[in-house]
């Protein structure tokens, strides 16, 4: 987005709000913002004040955008008292809201969090290449991409330089955007199902477990967020590497056009 979110935050916040940066990893692989270690987000955490008995609020700047990334992050290492503030930044200060600026609090001491990453949380690039190359002979899965549709159909030229345009074989279009309203806020339940729907994707629990992709973990998150709104959490997994991975391996299969 081009958008500095620490100088943001520095700018203005909700009050007592601590920051968190999505960029922060020790993850090895060059791939952006991937999920940490354990350890690390565990010591990110409690950096940031956070225990395992919080119930944590999570927002952004932009309404609903990387906010859903720490909450799906959050809930993968177990955390489930998390939620996201709808509509962000832009919603608390439309409400005429107190805002904080100028140096951050200093974060409560004594906070303790131990993160364990839920099995099944992560689906990496070896799972999806199985799927798509031996589709009887590995598990179901149905990918569900968050990128805009003429990123999907491969269209455009990808933003990130040495990324094929294109999507994953198989793969269904849920571009984060139709989630949202104009305002930011999450679309309601009765909208949020006919955009499934008219996806293709089913949200029983009886059907193929789902994996959320998109260009590199964030608006997956998102339709991570719209899926547990309509009670879809179980057998849903997040492609962390997703099309910048993907994308920019020319040995894996690649497809273009609408699904």
């Amino acid at each position: 987005m081009k958008r500095n979110g620490r100088a943001e935050y520095l700018e203005k916040r909700i009050p007592t709000a601590t920051f968190f940066d999505i960029d922060a990893t020790d993850d090895t692989s060059n791939l952006p913002h991937m999920v940490p270690s354990a350890a690390f987000f565990s010591q990110a955490m409690m950096q940031c004040g956070v225990s395992n008995a919080d119930h944590v609020v999570v927002y952004d700047g932009k309404g609903l955008f990387s906010a859903a990334r720490l909450w799906w992050m959050l809930r993968a290492f177990g955390h489930e008292r998390v939620s996201v503030l709808d509509g962000g930044l832009p919603a608390w200060v439309a409400a005429g809201l107190a805002l904080e600026e100028g140096p951050p609090p200093a974060a409560a001491r004594g906070a303790f969090f131990t993160a364990a990453l839920r099995p099944g949380a992560v689906t990496d690039a070896a799972r999806l290449l199985a799927h798509v190359t031996a589709p009887d002979a590995a598990e179901p899965l149905l990918v569900v991409d968050a990128r805009p549709a003429e990123r999907f159909e491969g269209t455009v030229v990808e933003v990130r330089p040495g990324c094929r345009s294109g999507h994953i074989p198989g793969s269904r279009s849920v571009p984060f955007g139709a989630l949202l309203e104009p305002s930011g806020k999450m679309r309601p339940p009765d909208e949020l199902r006919a955009v499934f729907a008219g996806a293709g994707v089913a949200l029983d629990a009886a059907g193929p477990p789902l994996v959320t992709s998109c260009g590199s973990g964030v608006t997956a998150a998102v339709v991570m967020l719209g899926l547990a709104q309509l009670g879809r959490s179980e057998r849903v997994s997040l492609y962390d590497g997703s099309w910048a991975e993907w994308g920019s391996d020319p040995s894996k299969p690649l497809a273009t056009g609408p699904a």
